[in-house]
């Protein structure tokens, strides 16, 4: 049992290294395809690549790329963990302020910037290359904050009973928004259309007052910033109030302009570091990018502010922005658009919410008489939602999200950026992970921000990356190491000047094909360069890399391999050494050309604690048996042997007893063992003790048990322990053998007679049967007997007649 014990954790052992290297190599592989020929260019290959600056580490015709491996493979290589150069990313929080908790009415009243509603707001990340940074980032929806909304109004003839309603708008969105914010600023602006043709009419008499018949219309115009933000609910009435209906000739409205302007001229509409809202309220559809051709408008959409005297003055000079240039500017501005549309255009205006993120879409009604419901839902759906954006990636990193939401809700990849059904005061995490899988070209720092759409509040993160090892900063230029100051001798190695290489930088460019280099890299009386293994760089060989990472030219001539050595069972060296230059060093307890003769005797242990039995020797593992009676795998086996006791049986016999065959001889032949007698059995040698026991009952002349053992001590001694009484057969008592032989003769005599009467009462009981059946059967009828005459006769008077 204890040696196939051993058996198994041996190969166990042996599976998990080979399973272990196995993996080693995968990671290492790349490490050594990446050729890196700098400390700098190997930890950039992977993020578990390593450099050993050892002086000494390379073997001859090792090229300094071999420098670079897995960190598992460098160590088993031989470089010593403090010469093992890895560089790792690290994390800095720079500031880290709670977010705020604050309830709505509170005496307090803090200023927009001095409310926090994610954490943290600063760090600095160390980026390698491969190994990602992560962090957690915090999200509350603070009580009470701040609101600043801007309604923008399609003021085209088709919204006339529109605008009596909006006239009151001021006062009563004041009132329902103090339940939600103690501060809420409102503004105002409306638009038309662009002032060119085929727009509007450009004839004089349209331009002055563009509706038909006797309705009094103001001038048409595209953008007009009416009120901007303010806190007075009245004053709001009151512009608003002023305000006139214009007109224009195609159903599609130019409020595309109008929703830049607002976007990019915060100082001209006021907008504070808020929530910032616009509602956009049309019966229409809308022109985009492209449409201005009709006008003979061409150029693009500069997305800058044009408003002078708060009206835009470059309509007729600018296009349409397109959809993309509107999502770009109300994201930069963190503006949340309300698109309060008619019916007939709710399928238009949601496939537009589609594309502009932190917006949504209400039902207006024909007279814009539930216009406050409709921002006051569209507001809480807006606000139930935070969805992260991060800024411009530099090349090379990417970014990655993952959720966790409200009621356990988690989420990764897209939509691991958001989270749904937020109520105020809730407070909801993510895992954000930065990757750099390239280093940038001039290796400077890089910032990017991240944010909840629609908030004003980020997360600043500075980029920094890990290009360089540390001992490149301690190199020497121009070294002595590296001939004569042809280079900088950093990490171990020596980083050439430009014309300079060779592994000592001992070369110019220009000898690198010379034939008298050659010589060099022959060995004598060959005519191979590198045995055909490499090639001849300034006259030292520089060994070729084999497909398989792990298999190795070394040698000053590229004469040796470590995967050319003898093989056992399919694996190098049995799996049980090292090949180097293509001879086995074999572990310990291993021997042989090919590692595959075991030094360890423990399979070779015999049950007696014997090696061989004693009977062979330890040969690789295996007993080579040298009495040829003996067989087996540890020499225990013998067909014609007697067993232990059976051999000694005699000569113990003749030695405790005086009895036996060899009592005559007993003298000559059976003095080999020292003998000890015992009182009983229990006084015997039992098993534990450090000699191999045998425990032997055997039978004597006088067919009497004898009991003894039988031991050989380290010495080589033989004991003999034996039980001075055997144990004798008693004679047998003839009284009770007589009475049981009668006993049992009448016992099985009554027994006979009570079977031989039950079989006949069954006998008799079935004969009788059988009578009472036929008795049964038997029945006689007198009307078929054919000799059967009546007693009686009966004579008629023919003459009587019965009277």
């Amino acid at each position: 049992m204890a040696e196939t014990n051993l058996k198994f954790l041996a190969w166990a052992g042996f599976l998990y290294c080979l399973i272990w290297n196995g993996f080693a190599q995968q990671g290492g592989s790349d490490c050594i395809k990446a050729n890196a020929k700098s400390c700098g260019e190997c930890i950039q290959a992977g993020p578990n690549c390593g450099w050993c600056k050892k002086t000494d580490f390379l073997q001859e015709g090792e090229p300094t790329s071999a420098r670079c491996d897995d960190l598992a493979a460098l160590k088993s290589k031989g470089c010593p963990v403090e010469d093992i150069e890895n560089p790792r990313g690290s994390k800095q929080v720079l500031e880290d302020r709670e977010v705020t908790n604050r309830k709505i009415g509170a005496a307090e009243k803090l200023k927009p910037e001095a409310i926090t509603q994610i954490q943290p707001q600063k760090l600095v990340l160390k980026l390698r290359v491969g190994e990602p940074q992560t962090f957690s980032l915090k999200f509350k929806r603070a009580e009470d904050y701040p609101i600043d909304l801007y309604y923008l109004m399609d003021l085209s003839y088709s919204m006339k009973d529109d605008l009596e309603n909006v006239k009151s708008l001021g006062t009563a969105l004041m009132f329902e928004m103090e339940k939600i914010t103690s501060d809420f600023r409102i503004g105002f602006g409306s638009f038309v259309e662009k002032t060119v043709m085929p727009y509007i009419s450009t004839t004089p008499a349209k331009l002055r007052n563009p509706c038909t018949g006797d309705q009094n219309c103001t001038s048409p115009f595209s953008y007009k910033n009416v009120l901007s933000l303010t806190s007075e609910g009245n004053k709001f009435n009151e512009l608003v109030g002023k305000q006139h209906i214009s007109g224009n000739l195609d159903s599609p409205e130019g409020g595309f302009d109008a929703i830049m302007q607002v976007a990019v001229c915060g100082e001209q509409i006021g907008w504070r570091n808020v929530t910032r809202l616009l509602v956009f309220s049309t019966d229409a559809g809308f022109h985009f990018a492209g449409d201005g051709k009709l006008g003979g408008i061409v150029l693009p959409n500069d997305g800058k502010c044009h408003l002078e005297n708060n009206m835009y003055t470059m309509s007729h000079y600018y296009d349409y922005p397109s959809i993309a240039h509107l999502v770009q500017k109300l994201s930069e501005n963190n503006i949340q658009t309300i698109f309060a549309v008619t019916e007939e255009f709710q399928a238009v205006y949601k496939e537009l919410k589609n594309l502009i993120p932190k917006s949504a879409v209400g039902t207006l009604s024909s007279n814009s008489s539930n216009v406050i419901q409709l921002i006051i839902d569209a507001y809480n759906s807006l606000s139930s939602e935070v969805i992260l954006e991060n800024s411009k990636l530099p090349k090379g990193v990417t970014i990655s999200y993952k959720s966790y939401c409200k009621n356990g809700v988690n989420d990764t990849q897209e939509d691991g950026r958001k989270c749904s059904n937020i109520s105020i005061g809730d407070e909801v995490k993510f895992e954000i992970s930065v990757t750099a899988n390239e280093c940038p070209k001039k290796g400077q720092n890089e910032t990017i921000k991240i944010k909840p759409l629609g908030f004003t509040e980020e997360v600043e993160i500075n980029l920094q990356f890990v290009c360089e090892c540390q001992c490149q900063n301690e190199g020497e230029a121009n070294s002595p190491a590296c001939h004569e100051g042809n280079g900088t001798f950093e990490c171990g190695a020596c980083r050439c000047n430009e014309g300079r290489i060779g592994r000592l930088c001992e070369c110019s460019t220009d000898e690198v094909n010379s034939e008298d280099m050659d010589a060099y890299c022959r060995r004598e009386n060959s005519t191979e360069i590198c045995s055909n293994n490499g090639e001849c760089i300034c006259g030292q060989c520089v060994c070729k890399k084999r497909e398989n990472t792990n298999e190795v030219y070394s040698g000053k001539y590229c004469e040796c391999d470590n995967f050319n050595c003898d093989r056992s069972n399919g694996l190098i060296c049995g799996g049980n050494g090292i090949c180097k230059c293509r001879v086995c060093e074999c572990f310990p307890n291993f021997t042989g050309s090919a590692c595959d003769c075991s030094l360890d005797t423990v399979p070779c242990m015999a049950s007696n604690g014997q090696i061989c039995n004693g009977r062979g020797t330890c040969e690789c593992g295996t007993c080579n048996c040298t009495d040829p009676k003996f067989q087996g795998p540890t020499c225990e086996m013998c067909q014609t042997c007697l067993g232990v006791c059976a051999e000694h049986k005699d000569c113990v016999q003749c030695r405790a007893f005086n009895k036996g065959e060899k009592k005559e001889t007993c003298s000559q032949e059976c003095m080999y063992f020292n003998m000890t007698r015992v009182e009983s059995r229990d006084k015997l040698p039992q098993p534990g003790q450090p000699d191999p026991l045998s425990h032997c009952k055997e039978k004597d002349v006088d067919d009497c048990w004898f009991y003894f053992t039988y031991s050989v001590n380290s010495n080589g001694e033989a004991n003999v322990h034996v039980v001075e009484t055997p144990e004798c057969p008693s004679g047998p008592d003839i009284i009770p053998i007589v009475a049981g032989v009668v006993a049992g003769i009448v016992l099985i005599g009554l027994a006979l007679l009570l079977i031989w009467k039950l079989l006949m009462i069954i006998h008799d009981r079935r004969e009788f049967a059988k009578f009472e059946k036929e008795k049964m059967n038997a029945k006689w009828d007198t009307g078929e007997n054919p000799i059967y005459k009546s007693a009686v006769t009966t004579v008629v008077n023919p003459k009587y007649e019965g009277k």
